[in-house]
């Protein structure tokens, strides 16, 4: 196997090209694991963690630019404002080391239905895209468009991830994750909700629970619908118990769950459910805090 190890962008863009079935990694925690099992045997390893540009993060107005290899722990510290679905997601991941190796860019490239990121990604807004650049130049790839088939992404073979572009939080976000315990676990399913009072929408994202990460377009739809008709985002007044079933339900049909080892397809419609009430009550109590209705 050769190693790679290229000291900056262009050197590691030019690499990238000369050797496209090279396997990118940074944090390493789900590349080191498949070799240490035997489970993946690329030709070549591209070792990014001396390209120190895909450590930062900036934000230009409602946009946070997260470099792809932004680990976990500082989207915690330092993103919880602006990016509050995802700082939460980050706190399921792994163990605290995990957390201070493990980055979104790598949960994309892997593209793993279970990945952590994912629903929080999906729900925070069509306006999510992944940088995705090579010695040909730097494209746009919409979030919904990136997941392609089970560990599949959109990437071309001498594309890397640089960056993705997220829209900041106009509104509360959530995200809720089953497992054998609340982190350190692969989840069963989880579940990524976010409300954008701003537009007056809703966003969502399924995990675990279908082959490729999902957005609930149709529970998202009704959603902003009645909160709208009913006047719901001005009076703050909570949808009724009605409506939150019917929200969970329809999250539940966008699903195509299967059983494994880790729970059963039943199992996770069950829990698909349970959490996208749970997370609309949770988000919809910090909304009406916000605009100051008592919940």
């Amino acid at each position: 196997m050769e190693f790679l190890r290229p000291a900056g962008w262009d050197e590691a863009l030019a690499a990238k090209a000369e050797h496209p079935a090279a396997l990118p990694v940074s944090g390493g925690t789900d590349v080191m694991v498949e070799l240490n099992f035997d489970a993946r045997r690329p030709p070549a390893l591209l070792d990014l963690t001396r390209v120190t540009e895909l450590t930062t993060w900036s934000r230009d107005g409602a946009v946070v630019r997260l470099g792809a290899a932004v680990p976990y722990s500082r989207i915690i510290a330092e993103l919880s404002g602006p990016l509050p679905g995802l700082a939460l997601a980050a706190r399921t991941v792994g163990s605290p080391q995990i957390r201070n190796r493990g980055t979104v860019g790598g949960n994309l490239g892997a593209a793993s239905p279970a990945g952590d990121a994912h629903p929080a990604l999906l729900a925070a807004g069509r306006g999510t895209l992944v940088e995705a650049a090579s010695v040909r130049g730097t494209r746009l790839i919409p979030i919904d468009a990136f997941y392609t088939g089970v560990k599949r992404n959109g990437l071309a073979p001498d594309e890397l991830i640089r960056a993705v572009r997220i829209p900041a939080a106009d509104g509360p976000q959530q995200f809720s994750k089953i497992g054998t315990r609340n982190a350190m676990v692969i989840a069963v399913c989880a579940f990524g909700l976010a409300l954008h009072p701003g537009t007056g929408t809703v966003g969502t994202g399924i995990g675990s629970a279908a082959p490729t990460p999902r957005r609930a377009a149709e529970a998202e739809e009704y959603l902003a619908a009645v909160l709208a008709e009913r006047g719901l985002w001005e009076s703050g007044e909570p949808p009724d118990a009605e409506v939150v079933r019917r929200f969970g339900d329809l999250v539940t049909a966008a699903a195509a769950p299967i059983d494994d080892v880790r729970g059963t397809a039943g199992y996770r419609r069950h829990a698909l459910a349970v959490m996208a009430r749970r997370t609309l009550t949770w988000a919809w109590n910090d909304y009406r805090r916000r605009i100051g209705s008592t919940p």
